[in-house]
């Protein structure tokens, strides 16, 4: 496991996710990239399924990628980087390694679309074989890639384009899909979660380096806000993502084994839901009178996840 020093250390590792892309200003996904796959010293081989990260980071010819890089369809990035972990043990099994004196490790990427929907099916099973491989998903809460479309990572009351606000509609109506806890009901030797930006870089640093290290399956939630479709300002990236973290929307823990969760991070003071929601765009409708009533549904939600996060990990259980 590579050891993630200081700050200023970490930011002089020779980058395997260059500049130059196509994402957007202010896109979190390039900071979370960027620090997965400088959090190993290992030669990495990734899949990427289709979406955001991907159309705009290898436009032929040119590629931002410093590494063995595989695009694959938006449902089964995770079916791609296990057959590639596996025609990996086999070739090695068979002597025929090109350079049998390296590590080399498997990471996928996929947006929410592409792994809490449609690629749900290729993770899950991936995982259940037991392939060694890293999942990383880019949650911006949306199809971004496609017209900023609801998925199941979107939470109540946020405007998409397949769940507008209006007169007779408060937007989304489902809860958001509790997808690291799927993933850690399927045994997985580590899960966790994680936000770009300069207040926790290292917290996600560390637990790229952990989960890469790690044999068997392991999976990280990246929230990853998105400027475009959240609307809010480019340069606000990081402090939306602290935003969430502050106020509990999306807390920073992770569960080893499948069952021993660790709160990595605790805020000070639990800052209200509304600062949060109020920062963006895509939920400025919930603060009418009529709708305040979801702002309340909220919060309710945010301070039950916590207690139930804390009581779990009190049990130890």
């Amino acid at each position: 496991m590579k050891k993630i020093g200081s700050l200023k250390e970490f930011a002089c590792t020779p980058d395997r996710f260059q500049g130059g892309h196509r994402l957007c200003p202010g896109c979190a996904h390039s900071m979370i990239v960027r620090e997965v796959v400088n959090a190993t010293d290992d030669d990495l081989v990734i899949s990427t399924a289709t979406g955001c990260l991907e159309v705009c980071s290898a436009i032929y010819p040119y590629t931002s990628w410093d590494v063995s890089w595989i695009h694959i369809g938006f449902e089964n990035a995770a079916a791609a980087i296990a057959g590639a972990e596996a025609m990996h043990k086999a070739l090695a099994r068979k002597d025929r390694l090109y350079n049998d004196d390296r590590r080399v490790k498997f990471v996928a990427f996929g947006g929410d679309g592409g792994t809490y929907d449609i690629g749900f099916q290729s993770l899950s099973g991936a995982v259940e074989r037991g392939h060694d491989f890293l999942y990383v998903c880019l949650d911006n809460e949306n199809y971004a890639n496609t017209g900023g479309q609801r998925s199941s990572a979107t939470p109540i009351g946020a405007h998409t384009s397949t769940t507008p606000r209006g007169r007779v509609s408060y937007g989304e109506k489902q809860r958001k899909k509790d997808l690291t806890m799927i993933m850690a009901a399927h045994g997985c030797p580590y899960v966790a979660t994680a936000i770009p930006g300069s207040k926790h870089w290292k917290d996600l640093a560390t637990k790229a380096a952990k989960a890469i290290s790690t044999v068997g399956p392991t999976f990280i939630n990246a929230l990853s806000p998105c400027t475009t479709e959240w609307k809010f300002k480019p340069e606000d990236t990081v402090e939306i993502a602290d935003l969430a973290v502050e106020t509990c929307a999306f807390p920073l823990y992770e569960i080893e084994d499948g069952h021993k969760l660790t709160i990595n991070y605790r805020p000070k003071q639990k800052l209200p839901i509304e600062e949060y929601l109020g920062a963006q765009g895509r939920f400025s409708h919930l603060f009418k009178p009529e709708n305040k009533w979801i702002i309340e549904e909220w919060q309710k939600q945010v301070d039950e996840y916590w207690d139930y996060l804390q009581r779990r990990e009190e049990a130890g259980v």
